[in-house]
């Protein structure tokens, strides 16, 4: 039986890596790893000369019979292309199959944009909400947005410097003005850490768009986030400007808020404007 090590890589400053990291790094038969490139740069800054496997999410599925192959012979690695292997990353599919081959799984903890993010925000004092990346298509981000917007808790996520006031605006317009930190270039050089508001941050960057790799965590929205039916109302209706029927929203936010899928859409019908001819049980 061998073990697959899920090993944490720097995410910007190479002197981040572990002891232990670069040990298992370099005692493996192999290291699957997101971005090749990146990860040679790192094993040569550290001397480490063990094979690479190229491991992404364009490939995961031609690549995981290899992986398996490979841990039949010895033990391997997985690196993603910077921080913590398996957080918005490939890789549980390829955990999934290793267990199930009955080889262990075994991380080696180390640097994450996730928390270091977290950790610097202020923001965070308990439970928090993860988006990860965005979707790309923009009725599938809405949707997301909407589902979060209830959420009691902070929410985190990562984003592409091209698409930062885009969802800055939308992140305004379905969770109002909320305290917001941006972090960008963590650990880099021009590492730059940004608090205030969404309002802020939309004035912040309205002309100037940053570069980098983004992290926002957004703070949790005041005052009580008990879903009842008037709360149900405002969600509605952010999920109707997504672009939803009035039966899809209904349906979408009894999902969210557990209640009766039947009470939302009435009242959908009773807001105006949301009428629809047939009951949404019958879709």
């Amino acid at each position: 039986m061998s073990t697959l090590y899920l090993v944490a890589t720097p995410i910007g400053n190479l002197e981040d890596m572990s002891e232990r990291g670069n040990r298992i790094l370099s005692e493996v038969s192999l290291i699957a790893a997101e971005d090749t490139r990146r990860t040679r740069h790192l094993l040569t800054h550290y001397g480490i000369s063990t094979p690479l496997l190229s491991y992404h999410a364009h490939n995961e599925r031609g690549r995981r019979a290899r992986v398996l192959v490979a841990l039949d012979d010895g033990d391997v690695a997985l690196v993603s292309d910077a921080g913590t292997p398996g957080i918005s990353d490939p890789g549980n599919d390829l955990i999934a199959a290793v267990v199930e081959r009955g080889h262990t799984v075994s991380p080696i903890p180390g640097p994450s944009a996730l928390t270091a993010a977290v950790s610097v925000s202020g923001l965070v004092s308990g439970p928090f909400l993860t988006l990860g990346f965005l979707p790309r298509q923009k009725a599938d981000r809405q949707r997301l947005i909407g589902q979060a917007s209830v959420s009691p808790f902070p929410i985190v996520l990562f984003e592409a410097p091209s698409r930062l006031r885009s969802t800055l605006l939308a992140l305004t317009d379905a969770w109002g003005n909320r305290p917001a930190a941006l972090m960008r270039e963590l650990t880099k050089r021009h590492e730059e850490i940004v608090w205030g508001t969404l309002d802020d941050l939309l004035a912040r960057y309205a002309d100037d768009e940053p570069r980098g790799e983004i992290v926002l965590v957004v703070g949790a929205s005041a005052g009580d986030e008990a879903v009842d039916l008037s709360d149900a109302a405002d969600l509605l209706q952010r999920l109707r400007r997504s672009g939803l029927s009035p039966s899809q929203a209904a349906r979408e936010a009894a999902s969210i808020t557990g209640l009766k899928r039947s009470d939302l859409y009435e009242l959908a019908q009773r807001s105006g404007g949301m009428s629809e001819a047939a009951n949404p049980d019958s879709r």
